[in-house]
């Protein structure tokens, strides 16, 4: 181990290793931030179609609170015909 070549090729072996790890590590951080971006994309499509599904079930339910409001007042007249209040 006392020779020069041997510390050379040690040398060149470890920068090597250290130059395809940084290409690599590189390679999957990009890979990485384009799958994410993707992720991201797909996602806040399906949250907008979500969101667009509860505003159509939101309005539903207004309409059927308006209907049952107004089967409410129907029953209540009804209620008052056949059984007035005795004072």
């Amino acid at each position: 181990m006392t020779e020069p070549q041997v510390w050379t090729l040690i040398g060149v072996f470890a920068s090597v290793f250290f130059a395809m790890f940084a290409t690599m590590s590189g390679w999957f951080v990009r890979v990485l931030r384009a799958e994410v971006g993707g992720l991201r994309a797909e996602m806040s499509a399906k949250f907008e179609r979500v969101d667009a599904q509860f505003e159509r079930v939101d309005a539903q339910f207004g309409r059927v609170d308006v209907k049952l409001d107004h089967l409410d007042r129907d029953v209540q007249a009804l209620a008052r015909q056949v059984f007035p209040e005795r004072d």
